[in-house]
């Protein structure tokens, strides 16, 4: 979003850049935002780059994990409590709404807030009031709200595991952010700058991942999103400083069995993952993958390949290859 952004807010991706682009939109308004997306994929930075970017950048950003928030502790933990309000309360203390005030809430994974408290969170919404438990009348506070789920909400809704109104209060401005997988070329974007920055951190010679390295890269569903290659990258600086990290390594690090050859007369041993692939781009890979093999020998890459050189030449322009 800016200079300053993580490397995990980096990407070229037409549908990252709409969520940036409206999240600098919403950015300059005190609107509560609703960010959606799986696990790994960088909602909690999105809110950051929100709140640093929002008038609010010089209040505090106080983030929530509503996980980890108890049935029994949820409110004295969001709202505060007085002395004396129940057994252990031994000093008043303020919560953590109370603490963003003139900053943003970030309300992690609200999906998984106990549904005992969620009432109040929408009185909360509604009219920026926070009581405290054992307070008899409550303060008001002003405090910008950014939740983010890896939930179908909308779901849950329907399965009464969620409160309706709560959910419509929170879903002002929705922005969703794309799983790695449906991000092309931004894997390979990331794994590079990933690579540089831990080869800095760590004071290490950089290593650079070969080309049949990087096609694996795309080809893989990435569960676990921009965590998932932020750590793998990590290993890689560490482990191969100052040389090249190729295939063996990314599928051990990955589980990816290497594929193996078909016998005369049986059937492929290669599956179409779930949600299909791009013939185009497997293409492209299996072209730098052999490429790769060969040391960009184009004559014996096209025998690889059982292509003529000609054919490899015509395939390497198509896909913008050197």
């Amino acid at each position: 979003m800016n200079a300053t952004a993580p490397l995990e807010m980096m990407g070229t991706a037409p549908a990252f850049l709409s969520v940036v682009r409206a999240s600098r939109l919403v950015a300059g308004t005190d609107a509560t935002v609703l960010i959606q997306g799986e696990t790994g994929v960088g909602k909690e930075l999105l809110a950051q780059s929100i709140h640093e970017a929002s008038r609010r950048a010089a209040g505090s950003f106080v983030p929530i994990s509503c996980p980890a928030l108890s049935e029994t502790l949820a409110e004295s933990e969001l709202f505060g409590h007085a002395k004396g309000a129940f057994t252990g309360a031994i000093a008043r203390q303020s919560g953590r709404i109370a603490a963003a005030h003139r900053g943003t809430l970030f309300l992690d994974e609200v999906g998984d807030m106990p549904l005992s408290i969620q009432p109040k969170m929408l009185r909360f919404l509604e009219n920026g009031e926070c009581q405290s438990l054992g307070q008899e009348h409550p303060q008001r506070v002003n405090v910008r709200v950014i939740a983010a789920t890896n939930w179908d909400l909308s779901a849950m809704v329907a399965a009464g595991q969620f409160r309706r109104d709560l959910f419509h209060r929170l879903q002002v401005v929705p922005l969703v952010l794309p799983p790695l997988r449906e991000r092309g070329h931004d894997v390979v974007l990331l794994a590079n700058a990933f690579l540089t920055f831990f080869a800095t951190r760590h004071a290490i010679a950089a290593p650079a991942f070969s080309r049949a390295a990087l096609a694996l890269l795309c080809q893989y569903a990435w569960p676990g999103n921009i965590r998932e290659l932020r750590n793998l990258c990590e290993r890689g600086a560490i482990f191969h400083a100052g040389q090249e990290i190729g295939t063996e390594f990314i599928q051990a690090q990955l589980s990816i069995p290497a594929l193996s050859a078909c016998p005369t007369g049986t059937a492929p041993t290669l599956s179409l993952p779930d949600n299909g692939l791009s013939l185009d781009l497997l293409e492209r890979d299996l072209i730098c993958a052999a490429l790769d093999r060969t040391r960009s020998n184009r004559t014996h890459a096209a025998k690889l390949l059982g292509l003529s050189r000609d054919a490899l030449l015509y395939r390497m322009k198509k896909h913008a290859l050197r």
